[in-house]
């Protein structure tokens, strides 16, 4: 399949210090759509033979060169060939119109990743695992109930991205009358870009900060409007999506098969966030009438908050350790 060509960033410009244990290089693929790709490679130096691979991806809004490059880039110092990607529409990847979401397409986009090292001659294609990171965990178990060559998954401080869609935080909005609302505003919003010509950008994480705002609103100020998780190509950190971008999430669900999943899981989440129930539910509904239990885990940590798992928060949330020994376990 031809590939769009992109302009991809060569020099290092990540939120995190690039590793002396690990090699870097920018590569790209396609999915099925015929979207390509775009995403960092991080090898362990002096690496030989074919290594257990993993394809990592979010926050959702996020780049690959803020969490996804940083979870990418400690494994691959770890032994194991990681790849951090751009979901479609966003970031260094392809796809028209920008900032736009669709739970297929980004379920396909992890998919597509795993082509990718599937085929890779650095990596064995029987040893393949993904990470998401917030709504990409959401994704990630999507993805690993769908494609049988994952042989194990994280998610990691992750949302239902269409949980959170059709019924608002902590589902306050779960109502007929709320949805039809949402509906009504969306598909009023679809007129005026489609008569403008162009996609009106629902705006990033708030900014300037307001004084009465949400703890998790904070929170996400702290990482992706200060110096410590800005990107310039990052939604979050600027426009954010599209008005109109996630407006399929509201009634296309995912995980309806999240308990077929016969592959390991970790799905882990900081004990004070605003989003823990997120995983607690999705774990809760995964080994519900699974007969394939003994490799699925919920790892709760204490003290951190959402983006704590971002990148550690000043506090080491992340249990690399604990990643590492379940990668090593499940892919073998």
């Amino acid at each position: 399949m031809k590939q769009e060509q992109l302009t991809l960033t060569q020099e290092w410009d990540k939120t995190f210090p690039k590793s002396d244990k690990a090699e870097h290089s920018k590569v790209t693929f396609h999915n099925r759509y015929g979207i390509t790709l775009a995403g960092d490679l991080y090898i362990p130096k002096n690496a030989s033979g074919r290594l257990p691979a993993i394809a990592v991806c979010g926050p959702f809004g996020a780049v690959k060169e803020q969490a996804s490059g940083l979870y990418a880039q400690t494994m691959a110092e770890r032994g194991f060939l990681t790849l951090a990607f751009d979901p479609s529409f966003t970031g260094e990847s392809g796809g028209e119109p920008r900032y736009v979401a669709s739970p297929d397409i980004n379920t396909e986009d992890f998919q597509a990743a795993v082509d990718f090292l599937s085929v890779c001659q650095q990596a064995d294609p029987d040893r393949i695992g993904i990470m998401g990171i917030c709504g990409w965990g959401g994704m990630a178990l999507n993805t690993a109930a769908l494609d049988t060559r994952i042989k194990a998954t994280v998610a990691s401080t992750m949302y239902d991205m269409t949980r959170v869609n059709a019924k608002g935080y902590f589902d306050s909005e779960d109502s007929l009358d709320a949805r039809y609302a949402k509906r009504q505003a969306l598909n009023a919003q679809r007129t005026r870009d489609y008569k403008n010509g162009s996609y009106t950008p629902g705006g990033g994480v708030v900014d300037p900060l307001p004084d009465d705002a949400p703890f998790f609103v904070k929170d996400y100020y702290d990482y992706y409007k200060t110096q410590r998780g800005y990107h310039p190509r990052s939604l979050n950190s600027n426009n954010g999506w599209n008005v109109t971008g996630c407006m399929s999430f509201l009634n296309q669900p995912i995980l309806c098969y999240s308990n077929e999943i016969r592959s390991a899981v970790l799905i882990m989440h900081g004990e004070k966030a605003h989003s823990c129930y997120f995983s607690k539910d999705a774990y809760a509904a995964m080994i519900k009438a699974n007969p394939y239990t003994d490799n699925k885990e919920l790892l709760i940590i204490p003290d951190a908050v959402h983006t704590d798992l971002y990148d550690g928060g000043g506090k080491n949330a992340i249990p690399f350790d604990k990643l590492e020994d379940f990668f090593r376990t499940y892919l073998k």
